[in-house]
């Protein structure tokens, strides 16, 4: 979804134990700091590379910067697993991929805090971007993503989901 428009996006707000407690805006979510939902996926070529990217310089949230995930907010009714599987053919064109979960957790977030869904998907077929919401995009391994990461235009949560990620994926 382009967040450039001004459509009005409804999403569940969670509690602390990731336990739906109403509908709302998500702008709202946002602006009070309620807790809400959001499903990501790592996106790996078939030779292990992750696929990193960087936002459009009009995004609302952390334009131009770098980010390794993609994905998005949780409709209402909607699973995570679900959410990240939509997330991954709107912004990258992939259908043939079903990603797989990883890790969750709670966020603290520098816009606000979430939930945090970390989904893991192979994707052979290629990928067809949309350049509303990835601007430029690389594979890279995971020693390039370590520095990428370490740098001061990535995403700060995707920073710490990085650090998360690669702290469980050590003990796998």
């Amino acid at each position: 979804m382009d967040e450039r428009t001004e459509r009005i996006e409804r999403i569940e707000r969670v509690d602390g134990l990731d336990r739906v407690v109403g509908v709302v805006e998500r702008a709202e979510a946002i602006r009070r700091g309620w807790l809400h939902r959001i499903a990501t996926v790592v996106v790996r070529d078939p030779a292990g590379r992750i696929l990193v990217h960087r936002r459009p310089a009009e995004a609302s949230r952390f334009p131009g910067q770098l980010n390794w995930l993609a994905g998005g907010a949780t409709e209402v009714g909607e699973t995570y697993e679900d959410a990240a599987a939509r997330e991954l053919a709107e912004e990258l064109g992939v259908t043939g991929a079903r990603p797989h979960p990883v890790l969750k957790f709670l966020c603290t977030g520098v816009i606000s805090p979430y939930w945090l869904a970390v989904h893991e998907a192979t994707v052979a077929e290629p990928i067809h971007p949309d350049p509303a919401e990835l601007a430029w995009w690389a594979w890279v391994d995971e020693a390039e993503l370590d520095t990428l990461a370490a740098g001061p235009d990535f995403v700060p949560d995707g920073r710490e989901a990085w650090a998360r990620y690669r702290e469980g994926t050590a003990t796998r």
